[in-house]
């Protein structure tokens, strides 16, 4: 599959949310959204990254941006993560990888000489008409959230 590039229509999902809701990304249209991908619930970089969108989502609230974690975790993994650390952002469970692999996020990893299949950390700021307006591969967190806040205060009204 071809790399996504900026100003293509981001590719449409449908996944499980929190409490039985679904996270669709048509039902988003109107209002940019903010997609971050990690690889695992609870993890000490992927922790420090949730951490860091939610201390900043009443900003991006300001700017009517939505903020959403994908991952492949269960739902159940994402409300224990979300509860210990009082996560405020919204959660996507992508078990399938469906999402995962529609934004070309899954592939082979090295960790400490290991290589195996995983997920990319990836964030894609998606604007109000549906298209892909920054893209940030293999992200390292910090100073990460304030950099993507920085991308959707720079948006069109």
């Amino acid at each position: 599959m071809a790399e996504l590039e900026i100003g293509q229509k981001a590719p449409e999902f449908e996944l499980p949310g929190e409490e039985g809701k679904t996270v669709k990304l048509a039902g988003l249209r109107g209002k940019p959204v903010v997609l971050y991908f990690y690889p695992q619930d609870d993890t000490e970089t992927c922790t420090a990254e949730a951490i860091e969108f939610s201390r900043l989502k009443p900003e991006f609230g300001r700017f009517g941006a939505a903020v959403i974690g994908i991952s492949p975790d269960t739902q159940k993994s994402h409300r224990k993560f979300r509860d210990k650390y009082a996560l405020k952002v919204d959660l996507a469970s992508d078990e399938k990888r469906e999402a995962i692999e529609a934004y070309g996020l899954w592939g082979e990893k090295t960790t400490f000489g290991r290589t195996y299949m995983g997920v990319e950390r990836a964030t894609f700021l998606i604007d109000k008409a549906g298209r892909i307006a920054k893209i940030w591969r293999k992200v390292r967190v910090k100073g990460h959230a304030d950099a993507v806040l920085e991308a959707v205060k720079a948006l069109p009204a």
